[in-house]
């Protein structure tokens, strides 16, 4: 019996939104044009945070379930009941959490990216790189994990490439990337540091114009970080302790 039970997946709120979204639009209730409520009276209605309904606004935009317009707000896109239905349920799909397909699609992304900010980028997007990395050096010499800012210097070179899909992609998966950061805790013993010598020799490429470097720097880091996710996740947990019988 005990081979038949699975793990209980816990849904995060976001897809909790997602859903009944596909619902009404299944029903009926809400039609190609309909326009949604405001952010606010999402969040309320649904008695979550603004930041839950805000990602889950923004990945159904991104996958064309849902658009907005500067006057009307944001309504449901001009496309049939049952390929709305499916976009939602392939971004359900999509949403797991596999590491593998992940890090393979960041990777590549994000050396396209290196790649392009060496041939498109202006003085001042290779100022903001600069920026961005300092803050993530301030905060590893502070001695604290800065994954916040390890995933923004991320987004600068993305920024830097000047292709506004390839940074909305970067963009969509940069929040799953940071949970899975803390929930492999992948910033222990001294990865940050590594990370922060990693970014830097990134950065230097950037700055030197040179694509071949930029792309074999941000190869590396990726790999790094792929090879500490492998580890991470082939270390069994730790079984509970069976209390002794009186």
């Amino acid at each position: 019996m005990i081979a038949q039970l699975s793990a209980i997946e816990v849904a995060k709120p976001a897809d909790l939104i997602m859903r009944q979204i596909r619902n009404l639009i299944s029903s009926g209730t809400l039609q190609s044009g309909d326009r949604l409520p405001s952010e606010r009276e999402l969040a309320e209605r649904f008695c979550v945070g603004r930041g839950h309904v805000r990602e889950a606004l923004r990945k159904l935009e991104f996958y064309g379930v849902l658009r907005t317009f500067p006057q009307s707000g944001t309504v449901v896109a001009s496309l049939g009941a049952g390929a709305l239905e499916r976009l939602i349920s392939n971004l359900l799909d999509l949403d797991r959490d596999d590491v593998d397909s992940l890090m393979e699609t960041r990777g590549i992304l994000e050396l396209h990216t290196a790649q392009l900010a060496c041939e498109r980028a202006g003085a001042q997007d290779i100022a903001e790189i600069g920026r961005t990395l300092d803050a993530f050096a301030a905060e590893v010499d502070a001695g604290r994990f800065g994954l916040d800012e390890d995933l923004v210097f991320h987004l600068a070179i993305a920024k830097a490439a000047r292709n506004p899909i390839m940074l909305s992609l970067i963009g969509l998966i940069t929040p799953d990337v940071i949970r899975l950061n803390r929930d492999y805790r992948l910033c222990e013993a001294g990865r940050a540091r590594a990370s922060l010598d990693e970014h830097r020799a990134i950065y230097a490429a950037i700055s030197q114009r040179d694509p071949a470097a930029a792309r074999s720097a941000m190869a590396a880091h990726l790999n790094m970080t792929s090879a500490q996710f492998a580890a991470k996740a082939s270390v069994p947990k730790t079984a509970p302790r069976r209390r002794s019988k009186a």
